[in-house]
């Protein structure tokens, strides 16, 4: 097996698409897409969800090649996200072999999904709508550090805005991202989608101002006993937004599009000067893909 080199600039950004059900992180994946060939670019769109039934763009690689999600939930006799928790696992014990695309690069044939990646502006990941089911599993961690210690990995977290609108909503979701942050330990951006819907800019003044997010959840009466406990998060990750990108975008008419590239260059930057460096020390990963590398 030949040594896998340590990711560089002139790879694109590995852009790993995260976010609750429902937020829009699908459809986002066809309007980056989308924007990228419009502008004579062009995005390698991968699929991590197993249980899908359609897709509105064509994947490069689709987990759905791999492993029958309707097949597995027969077999092991499982509910829906046991399925998908299941078929991921299955993949991520063949992800290696994607790696070794990239090891192998003297015969042309074996070339071919290298010289894709290269040519791309960016790679995509669409993970499964149950959030959990990726970031808070076995196979979700192999993946990401597989991901992130062969290419320039970001999160983007996807949030729904309309439902953020309320404080409590959106702290919830400010909370899970930043856990994501914590357990992946790579550069995020926060997208802000459906603003066609409605605008973010009241969410990023909360994320900017800790007085005016104060003086909202004091008004909302309706929850009282939680107005102390929303105050207390809302200190706590008042340092957390200080340093996080934040982006308002439109899965449906495109809005925002340029301003989200940019931002994922801008953490695509921070990759290289802050977490790779951990992720090259982090020779005790568990991941024996990652390990094999750091070993090389």
């Amino acid at each position: 097996m030949s040594e896998i080199k340590d990711p560089t600039p002139d790879q694109p950004a590995c852009c790993i698409v995260i976010g609750m059900a429902g937020s829009g992180k699908t459809t986002l994946m066809k309007k980056i897409s989308n924007y990228m060939t419009y502008n004579g670019k062009n995005a390698y769109v991968v699929n991590l969800d197993p249980a899908v039934s359609s897709l509105p763009y064509v994947p490069n690689i689709d987990i759905r090649d791999t492993v029958d999600y309707k097949g597995v939930m027969k077999d092991f006799n499982l509910g829906p996200n046991g399925s998908i928790m299941t078929s991921l696992n299955l993949f991520a014990t063949r992800f290696d072999q994607v790696l070794d695309f990239i090891d192998k690069r003297s015969s042309e044939n074996e070339f071919v999904f290298l010289f894709v990646i290269l040519i791309s502006s960016v790679v995509l990941i669409d993970t499964p709508g149950q959030i959990e089911v990726f970031t808070w599993s076995a196979s979700g961690s192999i993946i990401t550090e597989s991901l992130s210690s062969s290419l320039p990995t970001v999160l983007l977290y996807v949030v729904d805005t309309p439902r953020s609108s309320q404080p409590i909503t959106f702290m919830s979701n400010m909370l899970y991202a930043c856990s994501i942050m914590y357990r992946m330990r790579l550069p995020m951006v926060i997208v802000f989608n459906k603003v066609d819907i409605q605008d973010c800019s009241t969410i990023e003044d909360w994320m900017r101002d800790y007085e005016a997010f104060q003086n909202v959840v004091s008004e909302d009466r309706s929850d009282s006993f939680m107005i102390p406990l929303t105050r207390s998060m809302g200190l706590v990750l008042d340092e957390f937004y200080n340093t996080m990108r934040t982006v308002g975008v439109s899965s449906v008419t495109g809005e925002g599009m340029g301003d989200l590239e940019a931002a994922i260059q801008d953490a695509k930057e921070e990759y290289f000067s802050v977490f790779l460096p951990m992720i090259q020390v982090g020779g005790e990963c568990k991941n024996p893909i990652t390990r094999r590398k750091i070993a090389a």
